[in-house]
């Protein structure tokens, strides 16, 4: 299964890439929105994290892309701020707060996969 993660934090994407490829996923990244739905295009992966804030292009408008060109390709968007609020992200499948537990992470993809 691959995944891919856009996220312009540098830790971040260290970090979901390590874990994620322990747990045996093929994991490729992007460090901006644009980059993101280049490498979506490209790659075609089972499954997205996406960060909303980004300084290229927010998360919304890529989620927006990527549901364009493949309207049923699950994507978990991540963020540092609580925006569960906004219905923007009622085109994702989930929606986690970013934390160095990715138990949530990890358990959300398992799910929006059927591991």
């Amino acid at each position: 299964m691959k995944i891919l993660i856009v996220d312009d934090d540098l830790n971040i994407q260290r970090l979901y890439k390590e874990e994620l490829e322990e747990d045996g996923y093929d994991v490729v990244v992007a460090s901006t929105g644009m980059a993101g739905i280049e490498i979506f295009e490209k790659e075609k992966p089972d499954i997205v994290t996406l960060d909303i804030l980004m300084p290229d292009m927010d998360g919304i408008n890529v989620l927006r892309k990527m549901k364009d060109i493949n309207p049923k390709i699950p994507v978990i968007m991540s963020t540092a701020y609580d925006y569960r609020d906004d219905f923007a992200l009622w085109a994702s499948e989930a929606y986690i707060v970013k934390s160095a537990d990715l138990a949530e992470l990890k358990g959300t993809i398992k799910k929006l996969l059927n591991i």
